[in-house]
């Protein structure tokens, strides 16, 4: 491990305006001016190389945090000025695995994308390491070796879902398990839904808050099973399994009213109701249809979900009756990060396109697209205001949009 100690005597870090995940919410919707219905408008700020990795940016008032592999053995944080682009502190620590062949394809880098919560960055290591960062100074708080802690094997995709911040806990999918951590000390406060680990071990979804049922839980979806999770003890409040091929449910379950949307790939697309029965929580299938997703997580605007598919397609789905309302001819790249705000979606294909698209529930309306990078853009797109922050494989740029 090393720290690079650049400004010292910086002011306190404001609460980041993209903290984690998929954004404030974790629902990749955010608020403010009016986008506007065109692409032109998008000008460069700056760029920084980086080594290979698929971690989102995190974004505060004054910083950029990314997180990467390099030489194939080490994972690096790099903190950032938002400003310039300029390197403020670095930290890194040995963290490396190699990917089963048929995923080989896309590398076998850092993956998770990190959580802050104003005052600490929390990053997964691909070995099941999760390590707390200072985030003035780059220091280290703390770390958990959790496949070292419960005995567990190595997670064949490594640690692929991103940590989730509530209050003075944090969740995350690691060591063939669900875990709540103490996030000042990385103990663990509870550890549920174990698995066997190894290829079923690494959980490529990722945690969220829903209120389901009249009962404040954590949504959590296995490679096998989605469950709401009581976030005070850890008692599964209920669970439903999902199918699908080598265990690949990969989206983010969405929340619409008191269900749940999800797709899974090799199966379907489905959307769950929780309702109460009697003292506890049961779980009921509202609906499914034959559309696979695959590794885009959706969007949801009014009753309607956005949801770009295992065929590289982009559909629409009315979500209080399972109607496909349309699906497009043209097929895309593989994978979308999708941001909505208001009546329009911003999504970044992983081939380094952007799409501003109207969301519409009649037809698909594409406003403008424009090329924003020569490299694969696998990290979720993170927007800031009237910024955008583009995780490359090899590097992030920030632009700004008039």
């Amino acid at each position: 491990m090393r720290s690079v100690f650049l400004c010292l005597l910086l002011p306190v870090i404001a609460l980041a305006s993209w903290p984690q995940w998929r954004g404030p919410g974790r629902d990749s919707l955010i608020t403010g001016n009016p986008w506007p219905g065109t692409l032109s408008g998008i000008t460069p700020l700056w760029r920084a190389d980086l080594g290979e990795g698929y971690p989102g940016p995190i974004v505060s008032a004054d910083r950029v945090f990314v997180a990467e592999t390099k030489g194939a053995k080490e994972e690096v944080v790099r903190c950032l000025d938002r400003k310039t682009g300029k390197q403020l502190w670095e930290n890194s620590w040995t963290g490396s695995l190699s990917v089963p062949f048929f995923a080989r394809s896309n590398g076998s880098w850092i993956r998770a994308t990190p959580a802050f919560d104003g005052d600490a960055l929390y990053v997964a290591g691909i070995r099941d390491v999760i390590v707390c960062l200072d985030a003035a100074t780059g220091k280290e708080r703390w770390r958990a070796d959790l496949m070292d802690r419960y005995k567990t094997p190595l997670p064949a995709f490594g640690f692929v879902s991103s940590p989730l911040i509530d209050g003075d806990a944090l969740y995350v999918q690691a060591a063939a398990s669900f875990l709540k951590l103490n996030k000042k000390t990385g103990d663990t406060i509870w550890r549920t839904l174990k698995d066997g680990g190894g290829m079923y071990g690494s959980t490529f979804s990722s945690p969220t808050i829903a209120t389901l049922g009249g009962k404040r839980q954590i949504l959590v979806q296995t490679r096998t099973t989605l469950a709401g999770v009581n976030a005070e003890d850890g008692s599964v409040l209920w669970s439903k399994d999902i199918p699908a091929m080598r265990g690949m449910n990969i989206l983010t379950p969405t929340v619409y009213k008191d269900g749940v949307f999800t797709s899974a790939y090799g199966a379907k697309t489905y959307r769950f109701d929780v309702k109460k029965e009697g003292e506890k929580l049961g779980i009921e299938q509202a609906w499914d249809i034959k559309m696979e997703g695959y590794m885009s997580s959706p969007v949801v605007i009014g009753k309607h979900a956005y949801l770009h598919l295992r065929n590289q397609r982009f559909s629409c789905v009315d979500l209080e009756t399972g109607k496909t309302l349309w699906t497009t001819s043209k097929a895309f790249g593989k994978y979308w990060s999708m941001v909505a705000q208001g009546d329009k979606i911003l999504a970044l294909d992983e081939r380094g396109v952007l799409y501003l698209i109207q969301a519409s529930s009649e037809q698909f309306i594409l406003l403008d697209e424009k090329k924003i990078s020569a490299q694969e853009c696998w990290g979720h797109l993170a927007i800031s205001g009237d910024e955008l922050f583009i995780r490359e494989l090899k590097g992030i740029s920030a632009w700004k949009w008039k």
